[in-house]
């Protein structure tokens, strides 16, 4: 095995996080992969963008992951922009066409389709703001001291 097949993550759905996050970072966004929303819903991706605009993004590695996710609909409080992200295997065809659409692999990412733009209020952006930034230095600081991560 060599050593970038090394240190890409096993799931297909992990592989397309780093892409779009890679995708999104040439953008000028950052983003929180496994981001927990205050529903109990844990986006695939949040992502803050240059204004401080909030996209969340759904990873969608088989048309078997799609059908059974019945919740995205409940992420779309939380965003100002809502996306799908695929590899280019997947039937696209299957996802609501108001939805933003993301063509990504392990290494990239593409925007096929943009998202609809429906602003969050003030109050939830701060929020959301404050929880993404939250969750960041909280996850540097256990990569950085991760005998402090259990305190």
């Amino acid at each position: 095995m060599d050593q970038a097949t090394d240190i890409l993550p096993a799931l297909p759905g992990q592989r397309l996080q780093r892409g779009v996050a890679r995708g999104l970072r040439a953008l000028g966004f950052a983003c929180v992969e496994e981001m927990a929303l205050a529903t109990g819903l844990r986006a695939d991706l949040l992502a803050l963008g240059p204004k401080g605009e909030l996209w969340v993004v759904e990873c969608k590695s088989c048309r078997e992951d799609f059908r059974a996710d019945r919740k995205w609909q409940g992420y779309l409080e939380f965003c100002d922009r809502f996306f799908w992200a695929v590899d280019a295997d997947f039937p696209s065809d299957l996802l609501p066409e108001a939805t933003g659409l993301i063509l990504a692999d392990a290494y990239d990412a593409e925007i096929l389709r943009m998202a609809p733009e429906t602003p969050l209020a003030a109050a939830r952006r701060k929020a959301m703001t404050q929880a993404f930034a939250r969750q960041a230095a909280l996850r540097l600081q256990a990569l950085r001291d991760p005998m402090a991560a259990g305190v």
